[in-house]
């Protein structure tokens, strides 16, 4: 799981900002929302402009760092804190499996390219590369001096954590292979005017043609019966179509072209929700830009119930109650900081507290 995160000259982020997700109040109320001591759902709100995307889409530099997976084609554009470009950006991230903490940190410059990188395993350095400088715990990765010359100079940018990964056989429960898996099935998406993701996967998919082709027409009707009380009677498709249609009275007519921008989203949510039992760490931003209040709130129910780690942000205040989450799980995000609600007052919230009615009067201070 992902335990801490933080970020330093990304974007608007001219400070250090963490995230620390390790240190759960002790609320006995809605328990699925901490996992082995961890916060494992939560939602992040925030004023506009107060870098709820930006600070998001910082989280998931690990994925266009160590992966292949999809990646934003704009990230780079606007990378490094605008106030000065010649400044590195910070990246920290530590993770928890089982009783193993792994603490990687590394920079990056207005470029992308790698400048330096660290890799912490239960308090022991395994590795620390600086500019012509490589520590390496050669106990564990024993490396030839041509080798470990070439990774000094490092001309290509090249992460050592890939090196050693693709340079050593390692067992399956091995922390790199650990953390590797972990950051393969990280997924950020959104759906505004257009649909974006980064991680877990790397195909461009349609979504009308997937629901048809596996055979989930009824079950898609089904979902957003459930979900938000639509009924549709869509029309018996073969696995070759590439379109959903539906039934109005005695005619026909194509799904995308009757459902509205609300239960357009709800259908990428659907996509995605068949593919989340197999990721890590979710994160949806602005995940109910769209949606009613009430739909959210049972989006949210359908997304915590899921075994990964799921966070979103949203500025919809309904949401922020106990009869969903905890204190502890909902977030502000403002003026450079990420705190918990518990840690925004002095006052000792309990679960018959009305926490969205303190929050409109300002009862939280970040």
């Amino acid at each position: 799981m992902l335990i801490k995160f933080a970020v330093k000259n990304f974007r608007g982020f001219a400070e250090r900002i963490e995230w620390d997700l390790s240190h759960p109040s002790n609320y006995s109320f809605n328990t699925y929302a901490v996992k082995d001591g961890v916060i494992k759902n939560g939602i992040i709100y925030g004023p506009n402009g107060s870098g709820k995307t930006n600070f998001s889409v910082a989280l998931f530099d690990i994925v266009n760092h160590l992966t292949q997976k999809s990646k934003k084609p704009d990230y780079y554009q606007n990378f490094v804190y605008g106030g000065d470009s010649n400044l590195n950006v910070d990246f920290e991230y530590t993770f928890k499996f089982d009783d193993q903490a792994i603490e990687y940190k590394y920079s990056k410059n207005v470029f992308g390219a790698l400048v330096k990188e660290a890799l912490i395993v239960d308090g022991v350095p395994v590795f620390k590369r600086r500019i012509d400088t490589l520590e390496l715990d050669e106990k564990q990765f024993p490396i030839n001096p041509d080798a470990k010359r070439n990774l000094q100079m490092n001309a290509n940018s090249i992460s050592i954590v890939n090196y050693l990964l693709t340079s050593y056989p390692l067992a399956k429960d091995h922390y790199l292979i650990r953390m590797r898996n972990f950051v393969d099935s990280m997924l950020w998406f959104r759906c505004l005017k257009v649909n974006e993701y980064m991680g877990f996967d790397n195909m461009v998919t349609i979504l009308d043609e997937y629901i048809i082709k596996n055979r989930l027409v009824k079950d898609f009707a089904d979902f957003l019966r459930k979900i938000s009380g639509q009924k549709f009677e869509f029309v018996q498709s073969r696995t070759t179509d590439k379109i959903l249609f539906c039934k109005i009275g005695n005619g026909v007519i194509a799904f995308d072209l009757i459902a509205s921008t609300g239960t357009q989203s709800l259908k990428l949510l659907y996509f995605w929700l068949k593919k989340m039992n197999e990721a890590s760490f979710v994160f949806i931003d602005e995940f109910d830009a769209f949606y009613h209040f009430k739909l959210a709130f049972e989006v949210c129910k359908q997304l915590f119930n899921l075994n990964c780690q799921v966070f979103t942000s949203s500025h919809n205040t309904y949401l922020m109650t106990n009869d969903l989450l905890r204190p502890d799980c909902n977030f502000i995000l403002q003026n450079n900081k990420i705190k918990p609600l518990h840690a925004c007052t002095e006052k000792e919230l309990r679960f018959g507290h009305n926490i969205e009615k303190l929050f409109r009067a300002g009862a939280f201070e970040v």
